[in-house]
């Protein structure tokens, strides 16, 4: 009776946990699922109608063939993929490199640096904006005639942050000092160490945080559309954007445009996922 009263018990508590979750599932995907049923509407559906319809009467393709037409996508596309790659890049070198020291080294001030550097975590974008905004200006990357420079006033700004600097330090503090011991008496130098013998055992790490880097810069609106007034750099963000007009907003090509622009951040998730989990550190020492 006893066994009978705790296997109910259990059942219960599994049953109210799975409905909590596939309800908080349900509310968290409804926005694309709205997206998804607009960017499907064809113009004779009204969008706007109440009680909403989710499911399109005449299902239809147009709208993504439309905002291809539309605007220069594949522009749009390739600046995206540019600043993104860029951004990503930056952020896992520089965010190794100043990881390293922290976590390995002993120097003076360490802890002041690192804890410093930490609490620039809760300082937002937008109270640095301005000056972050005039030192751009005053380097000529804003307007530039030359694209290269258009496309570093997107990138450097993001180039390394706190967070990537604490991810990959707490990686490195959990790498065996004997990895190092043993590479430094092989000959290894300082850069070879972090560059032969870390790096390749914080893969999972450095996935990681090229997934958060890569969706935020693919995602980022408010410094492009600050910093871009030429449509030749603008990213895809901003390119959509765009063809919602002053007085009018074709919703249809906007919600097709978005989901198109989601496309890239699900491939490139799938693609790094496999490092999410990984044993590389398991078993490297023994004793």
């Amino acid at each position: 009776m006893k066994n009978l009263k705790t296997n109910k018990t259990k059942f219960t508590r599994g049953f109210l946990v799975h409905v909590t979750l596939i309800t908080v599932s349900l509310l968290s995907i409804f926005p694309f699922i709205w997206l998804l049923s607009t960017a499907l509407k064809g113009s004779e559906e009204n969008i706007f109608q109440y009680p909403p319809v989710f499911f399109p009467q005449s299902p239809t393709w147009d709208n993504f063939k439309g905002v291809w037409h539309q605007i220069p996508f594949m522009l749009y596309f390739l600046n995206s993929m540019i600043v993104a790659g860029g951004t990503v890049i930056l952020n896992l070198i520089l965010s190794a490199l100043a990881a390293y020291p922290l976590a390995r080294m002993e120097f003076k001030g360490k802890k002041t640096i690192f804890y410093a550097t930490l609490a620039t975590i809760m300082i937002p974008f937008q109270a640095i904006m301005l000056p972050v905004y005039l030192i751009v200006l005053k380097l000529h990357m804003v307007d530039s005639v030359n694209s290269v420079m258009g496309y570093l006033g997107l990138i450097l700004p993001f180039a390394v942050n706190a967070f990537g600097i604490f991810l990959m330090r707490q990686a490195f503090l959990a790498i065996p000092k004997e990895m190092e011991e043993a590479a430094f008496v092989d000959g290894c130098s300082v850069f070879q160490i972090w560059w032969k013998v870390l790096l390749p055992m914080v893969k999972p790490t450095l996935a990681v945080l090229a997934i958060f880097t890569f969706i935020g810069s693919w995602g980022e609106f408010l410094w492009p559309s600050i910093v871009l007034t030429k449509k030749a750099l603008y990213t895809l963000p901003v390119g959509v954007n765009d063809l919602q007009g002053m007085f009018s907003a074709n919703w249809r090509y906007i919600a097709a445009g978005s989901i198109i622009a989601t496309i890239p951040i699900l491939v490139f998730f799938i693609a790094m996922q496999r490092y999410f989990i990984s044993g590389e550190n398991d078993g490297a020492v023994k004793g």
